[in-house]
Parts: C-alpha cells; structure tokens; sequence
C-alpha cells in the first residue's frame, strides 16, 4: 500500500473498484485545517477524465502494469488484432483501448500495457508520430507555402487529415497520434 506522498504523473491505482491513472496531481496545504491532494484520474475502460480530491496520507491501492510491444496485424469490425514478435502470441483489443486507431496501419510496433494481476489489457500506446502515405487530396499548388492555410487528405489508413496546399497524393506525411493533426512532409 502506498500513500497520496507517491503520487506522481502515469501512476496507476485501483479507486472505487476500476482502474486509474493519475492524470494530474497537485498538493494542497490550506492555512486552516489538513492538507489534501487534488487529482485529475483517466478510467482505464473508458478513458473519462475525473477530478478527486484526496486526504493526505491516504492509503492507496497502486497497481502494476507491464507493456509489451506488439505489431498491429488488422481489425475486424471494432477488434484490433495484434501479435507479440517475440513468440508470435496474439491478442485482441478493442477499438476503444486505442488513442488514435483511425491512424494506426499494419505492420505498425505498438506498446500494450497489461495489468499484472489480471493479463488482461488495459490500452494499447502508439507511436508518437506514424509516417503515412496521401492517398486522395486536391491538386496542390506549387510554391503556395506561405500561406497558413489547410485542405483535406486521405491517407492509407483511411483517416482524414488536414494538410498544407503544397502536398499531393502519393506524398508521405509524418503526423501526430496525439492530436491526429499533420506534423511535416516526409522525403523519399
């Protein structure tokens, strides 16, 4: 058991009988009366973002996580189907375990990260940027570079993301899983 002193960013725990992570963390010590810990937790199963306050010094549950790195080998519906490298066991996640599925393509490395009690995955963690290639946009103007400004693309995976004018179809691109926007032009 643990108390509110370890807390820190990424910390897994067991609160109200799911399984969080400590978004963000912040100590408080008021002029009068005890100090607490205010908190933001993401549910694991769902992925909803909280707010709890804590006393300090309260005992908590933390729980252990392993990742593993998996290759993406395709999905079926909302199933994700992967297969561990090492000795080519494969599991199956569901859509909604994965920050940016729309982006993720076959053969991609991901990490997935497994409860340690259960086996049983929790998310599946991708890479911070993917190379794609464009598969669909408008013609792009030569030289239109200065401008700050963005039209649709489609990549491989079928995803839609904004690009500058100057890209065309067949251009790889670099972009973010974090935030599914464009990052930069990848040369070939």
């Amino acid at each position: 058991m643990a108390t509110t002193a370890d807390f820190r960013n990424g910390l897994i725990i067991e609160f109200n009988g799911e399984l969080f992570t400590i978004v963000e963390f912040q100590h408080v010590k008021p002029g009068k009366g005890p100090a607490f810990v205010r908190t933001k937790l993401k549910n694991l199963k769902t992925g909803r973002v909280i707010p709890n306050t804590f006393t300090s010094g309260v005992k908590i549950n933390v729980q252990r996580v392993e990742k593993r790195q998996y290759q993406f080998l395709y999905s079926e519906g909302d199933t994700f189907h992967f297969m561990n490298t090492e000795d080519y066991e494969q599991t199956f996640i569901d859509k909604n375990m994965i920050a940016a599925p729309e982006l993720l393509k076959e053969g991609e490395m991901v990490d997935i990260a497994f409860h340690a009690e259960t086996e049983s995955p929790i998310y599946c963690e991708m890479p911070n940027y993917v190379v794609l290639e464009v598969t669909y946009t408008e013609p792009g103007e030569k030289g239109n570079t200065a401008t700050n400004t963005f039209k649709d693309a489609t990549v491989e995976t079928g995803a839609t993301v904004k690009v500058p004018l100057f890209l065309n179809t067949g251009d790889k691109i670099k972009v973010d899983t974090r935030t599914g926007q464009y990052s930069e032009r990848v040369k070939q």
